[in-house]
């Protein structure tokens, strides 16, 4: 278990560091981990930044259901060209049998909060039950909303898990940079169901 002082002192080391070199300390730190993706934009940069320390990782997709085909093209293309130990994670109930029962309600309807439990927080959980990492890899990063903007490169989950963002300080252009310079895709046509706004969150991390 880590405590805040480490947290800041780690936060404090690693703030000029490479990713690589935090991706690193992660695996040094407990080599018990998981890297999460949605396949949003700029999600290939974690994906090749971790699986190129260490490429077995298991890789957690929760995918909603609701993807847009792009996302779901960008997914196969990302998987299989970076060759991800993926391990999917869906709602128990289908997306189609979702739409005539409930649909996607609005951010202010009183379903929300259990259509985002279904679509996201409950395949989440159940995916870190079966792993129960030590330390979670993800792409957090700073201005994407006021609860990101708080935490760092290094945080604790509300389970206590060591959550490990190594682009943390990095900008859409010198993510562009790296997607270029290692020959990896984007793909900016993705809708989360949970989210009106792109600065909100969903629960996941939060």
């Amino acid at each position: 278990m880590f405590t805040e002082n480490q947290i800041i002192e780690l936060n404090e080391a690693f703030k000029d560091a490479a990713p690589a070199d935090i991706i690193k300390k992660g695996f040094e730190l407990n080599d018990e981990a998981v890297v999460t993706t949605n396949f949003r934009p700029y999600e290939a940069a974690i994906l090749h930044a971790v699986s190129s320390v260490e490429s077995k990782i298991p890789v957690v997709w929760c995918d909603t259901g609701y993807n847009t085909p792009q996302t779901y093209r960008h997914a196969e293309q990302v998987i299989k060209d970076l060759d991800l130990n993926i391990f999917l994670y869906v709602p128990k109930q289908t997306s189609a049998h979702r739409d005539v029962v409930m649909g996607i309600p609005s951010i202010d309807a009183p379903e929300h909060a259990l259509f985002t439990q279904q679509v996201k927080l409950e395949p989440f959980k159940r995916a870190m039950e079966e792993h129960k990492p030590k330390v979670w890899f993800t792409n957090l990063r700073q201005g994407q909303t006021a609860f990101r903007d708080s935490i760092g490169i290094f945080s604790l989950s509300k389970d206590g898990v060591l959550k490990v963002s190594p682009f943390y300080y990095w900008s859409d252009e010198k993510l562009d940079g790296y997607l270029v310079e290692n020959n990896l895709p984007n793909e900016f046509k993705y809708f989360d169901p949970t989210k009106a706004l792109e600065n909100r969150e969903c629960g996941l991390h939060a």
